[in-house]
C-alpha cells in the first residue's frame, strides 16, 4: 500500500510546477501536461518516487544511521524543523555554512565551542565578567545555537541528505555528491534532478505539498526506528536466554555427577 495517493497529494497542491519558460527539460519524464502557461506534474509518478524514498530513509533510519534535512526556504523551515524533531533527525532550516559537510571538523569544533560557552556559563566562569563582555559572549553562543544548534548531537556526517529546494540548497547537494552521500531531494520542475539520488517530483514552494511529502518521508523513519528498537529487544531477550542457559548448564552437569556414584553403587545391591 502507498504511503500517499493521488487525491491528497492533488489536494496539497503537489502538482504545480514552475512556468512553462522556467523548465528544465531534464523533469519532462515528471510533467504531465501544461495548463495557462505552468507545467503540471504528473503525480501518479509523485507517489510511487514517495514510496521508493520513504522505503530507503526506512532502511536507513532502521540501520542507526542519521539522516540531515535541509530548508532554508521560508515556507519549509517551520514543517522541516518540527518533521525532523519528532524522528530525532538533525536539520538545518537556518543557512547552510559552506563547509557543513566538506569540511565537517571544523563545523564540530564551533559545535564544541558553543557547548563549552554554556559549561562556563553553568559553572560560574563568567560571573566575574563585565555586562559587556557577557552581551559578546550571549550573541556569540545565539549565533551559534541559529547556525548549529539542531546538528549539535550530529557526531559524525550523515548518512544522507533531505533536500526540499534542490536549486536553493544547491551548495548542500554538491557537498553530498562530493561525499558520495545520497540526496533526496523535492525536485520541482525548474530543477535539475542529474544530482540527485532519490528524485521526488512536486512543488517545491508551497507549504502543504512539502508537508505531505515530510510526513511520508518521516512517517517511513519512525517505522524505522522502531523495528530496530522491536529488534534490539529481541537481541537483548535472546543474549539473556543464552546467558541463562549457559549458566544453567553447569549446574545440570554437577547434579549428574552427584548423581552418577549413587547409580553405581546401587547396581550390585540389586543382584
Amino acid at each position: 500500500m502507498s504511503r500517499t495517493n493521488f487525491d491528497q497529494l492533488l489536494e496539497a497542491g503537489c502538482h504545480f510546477g514552475h512556468l512553462r519558460r522556467k523548465w528544465n527539460p531534464a523533469m519532462a519524464p515528471y510533467i504531465f501536461m501544461e495548463r495557462n502557461g505552468i507545467h503540471i506534474i504528473d503525480l501518479h509518478k509523485t507517489v510511487a518516487k514517495i514510496d521508493e524514498a520513504a522505503e530507503a530513509l526506512k532502511g536507513i533510519a532502521k540501520s542507526g544511521k542519521k539522516i540531515l534535512f535541509v530548508a532554508t526556504k521560508k515556507q519549509a523551515k517551520e514543517v522541516v524543523a518540527e518533521k525532523a524533531a519528532a524522528v530525532n533527525m538533525p536539520y538545518v532550516n537556518e543557512r547552510w555554512a559552506g563547509g557543513m559537510l566538506t569540511n565537517f571538523p571544523t563545523i564540530r569544533k564551533a559545535v564544541k565551542k558553543m557547548t563549552n560557552i554554556d559549561k562556563l556559563m553553568n559553572d560560574g566562569t563568567f560571573s566575574n565578567l563585565s555586562k559587556r563582555e557577557l552581551l559578546q559572549i550571549s550573541r556569540q553562543r545565539a549565533k551559534l545555537e541559529k547556525n548549529l544548534g539542531s546538528i549539535s548531537d550530529l557526531t559524525r556526517l550523515p548518512s544522507a541528505l533531505f533536500v526540499v529546494d534542490v536549486m536553493k540548497e544547491h551548495i548542500a547537494v554538491k557537498e553530498a555528491n562530493r561525499l558520495g552521500i545520497p540526496v533526496f531531494g523535492i525536485v520541482d520542475t525548474n530543477s535539475d534532478p542529474k544530482n540527485i539520488d532519490y528524485i521526488i517530483p512536486a512543488n517545491d514552494d508551497a507549504k502543504d505539498s512539502v508537508e505531505a511529502i515530510l510526513a511520508a518521508c518521516c512517517g517511513a523513519i519512525a517505522e524505522g526506528l522502531e523495528e530496530r528498537k522491536a529488534e534490539k529487544a529481541d537481541e537483548k531477550a535472546a543474549a539473556e536466554q543464552a546467558e541463562e542457559a549457559a549458566e544453567a548448564k553447569p549446574k545440570r552437569a554437577a547434579r549428574k555427577a552427584e548423581e552418577a556414584p549413587k547409580t553405581e553403587n546401587e547396581a550390585p545391591a540389586a543382584e
